[in-house]
């Protein structure tokens, strides 16, 4: 993982924005976050990429296919990836390089791409890295218990085909859904083909600010996403108390406790750290997994879930073996 050097904690923001000592923390639930000032996207991304490497005991030469997996990129052309590939200094024409957005699940989506294309046989390894500065185009004046939530970070790893007879880590069941009636809930209007920037500059501005509607995503997750964890556990052929370890998206700490209580799993046994760093988006999910191997939460024969939602709105979740 990597994050900016800056640690942003609510009390602050709270000053600046005029109000009481503990307001932001009380409304959103998030006591901090990092957040970039000097460091770039594709810093963050870059940083992480080599640690992940250097963990693995590999170089960049050992990879020939680079994920980039975001909800916003540093640009809409051309895709961030081959930028670091090129920071990596993966010499040109060794690699593959593409972008993957699926919102907050773009690293599982990255993830998924990646285990696919190595059962090609074309691939011999696959560096999937998120990296998300989301504390920028937020509603600090019409709704700051949203913009609270976020904070900027990345994460990255490696994925390599199974060698030998050594036991790995490996991908036991993966599922994934959309929900579109969902699909205006969560959105961050400009930027793309739908608002004209030349023909109507005030409109493109307007929507440069995120928007989300908690209510309507809530009631929409609340009916689904219990029934796609049955689902998930079924395709794993895992039972619920056999779960080492749950790893989610780091929405909000309500989505957590929501998570927690719907979904039958003990909170003890749930990787637990937005409160701290914020709902990095993409980044989240990476993150909490790198802090949770760090703390020594799971062993080598654990259960692990990976769990989240994203815009659109989408449910993923990968059941992995360790």
């Amino acid at each position: 993982m990597a994050l900016p050097a800056m640690r942003l904690v609510s009390t602050v923001i709270d000053a600046e924005l005029g109000q009481s000592s503990g307001t932001l923390h009380k409304a959103c639930g998030v006591s901090s976050r990092y957040v970039c000032q000097a460091e770039t996207q594709d810093d963050l991304a870059t940083c992480a990429a080599l640690s992940a490497l250097s963990e693995a005991g590999l170089t960049p030469g050992d990879i020939d296919l680079v994920i980039f997996a975001a909800a916003v990129t540093r640009q809409p052309i051309p895709s961030t990836a081959p930028l670091i590939a090129r920071n990596l200094g993966i010499a040109s024409g060794a690699c593959m390089a593409f972008d993957v957005n699926s919102t907050c699940l773009s690293f599982l989506s990255g993830l998924d791409v990646a285990v696919s294309m190595l059962a090609t046989r074309r691939f011999r390894g696959v560096l999937v890295v998120s990296a998300e500065i989301a504390t920028r185009a937020l509603p600090w004046k019409t709704n700051p218990a949203i913009a609270g939530l976020f904070g900027d970070g990345a994460a990255a790893a490696v994925i390599r085909p199974p060698s030998g007879t050594n036991r790995a880590s490996h991908l036991k069941a993966a599922c994934f859904e959309t929900y579109h009636q969902g699909y205006e809930y969560c959105r961050l209007g400009a930027g793309g083909t739908a608002i004209d920037f030349h023909r109507d500059p005030e409109n493109f501005r307007d929507n440069a600010i995120f928007t989300m509607s908690g209510h309507h995503l809530f009631k929409v997750t609340a009916e689904h996403f219990p029934g796609f964890v049955d689902r998930l556990l079924d395709r794993a052929g895992w039972l619920r108390h056999e779960v080492d370890l749950i790893i989610p998206h780091q929405a909000s700490p309500l989505a957590l406790m929501h998570l927690v209580k719907r979904c039958g799993f003990p909170k003890d046994k749930v990787i637990d750290i937005v409160a701290e760093y914020g709902n990095q988006v993409a980044a989240s999910i990476p993150t909490a997994l790198h802090l949770a191997r760090k703390w020594s939460r799971f062993t080598s024969s654990s259960k692990i879930l990976l769990l989240g939602t994203s815009a659109g709105i989408s449910f993923g979740g990968m059941a992995i073996e360790v």
